[in-house]
């Protein structure tokens, strides 16, 4: 092998090395990218699902006679359930006076505290 030839093989070596080494600095830079994807899932994503699996399952679960609160902070008892709808009594619940009749949809209602029994 001559000059010419040994110069030729090292370019070429370098050349390899520079291509493997630039693999490894392109995944190397986009590693703290899909670092903050997953800890953005797992702290932010995740247990909004969860929450909202478990709004649903509690509005599935809504039934005529359950005392509830509104996204409003409207406290009753729940008389009446129409599809999307939910009729809530408010005021003196065990007296005729002073009772209301107000309908909500069923997304409107935050949380069901116990059913109330007569």
């Amino acid at each position: 092998m001559n000059l010419f030839g040994l110069v030729a093989y090292a370019q070429e070596s370098t050349g390899q090395a520079q291509a493997s080494g630039g693999a490894a600095a392109l995944i190397s830079s986009f590693l703290p990218l899909v670092l903050l994807i997953v800890i953005f899932y797992f702290m932010l994503i995740r247990p909004q699902r969860k929450r909202d699996k478990e709004t649903k399952a509690m509005l599935d679960a809504l039934k005529v006679g359950d005392k509830v609160v509104t996204v409003g902070g409207i406290c009753g008892k729940v008389s009446k359930i129409k599809d999307s709808f939910v009729f809530v009594e408010t005021g003196n619940i065990g007296t005729q006076e002073e009772k209301s009749l107000i309908k909500f949809e069923r997304s409107a209602i935050k949380s069901v505290e116990k059913k109330i029994s007569n």
